[in-house]
């Protein structure tokens, strides 16, 4: 039943079948490996430390941390406050949570306050979830599209503005 001939025969088949398809197997999975690698790289969040304090607007398409104090405007992706962090302006992003105090408005699709959280302002989202604890003043309103209601009224505020001056 088994032959020395047999045994070498696909034996010796089989390296070259192994040396044919590697290098196709290899080229491949590099360029899936560059291709898959592109999407997924996500820049790190933008941290801003505690003994930081900026006065002025931030606009990202990233993620922001903030853990000192911003007296401006904020525009991201994601947004978190840090339980020390102070936030004096408009807050709009995909995801808000905050640990600590903003005094503004808040826009988001998903507006998270934990129980360390203090919020004086309007909050207008898609979906909000405030835990016990919480200290909140203003207004709730739910929306669609909060974010793109935003970039609407705004231009009418300025407008509003610039008539009265």
């Amino acid at each position: 039943m088994f032959s020395k001939s047999k045994i070498n025969e696909p034996g010796s088949k089989a390296p070259e079948a192994e040396t044919a398809k590697s290098p196709e197997a290899t080229k491949p999975a590099s360029s899936d490996f560059k291709a898959s690698a592109t999407p997924k790289a996500k820049p790190a969040a933008s941290v801003l430390s505690s003994d930081l304090l900026i006065t002025g607007n931030l606009k990202t398409s990233g993620d922001i941390q903030v853990e000192g104090q911003v007296e401006g405007d904020i525009r991201a992706h994601l947004l978190t406050v840090g339980e020390g962090a102070t936030v004096k302006g408009e807050v709009v992003a995909d995801d808000v949570v905050v640990n600590g105090r903003v005094v503004g408005r808040v826009r988001g699709l998903k507006v998270r306050l934990t129980s360390t959280a203090r919020v004086e302002g309007d909050i207008i989202h898609k979906t909000i979830a405030i835990e016990s604890g919480a200290h909140f003043e203003g207004s709730v309103q739910r929306q669609d599209d909060p974010l793109a209601t935003g970039s609407k009224k705004m231009p009418t505020a300025a407008a509003a503005t610039d008539a009265k001056a």
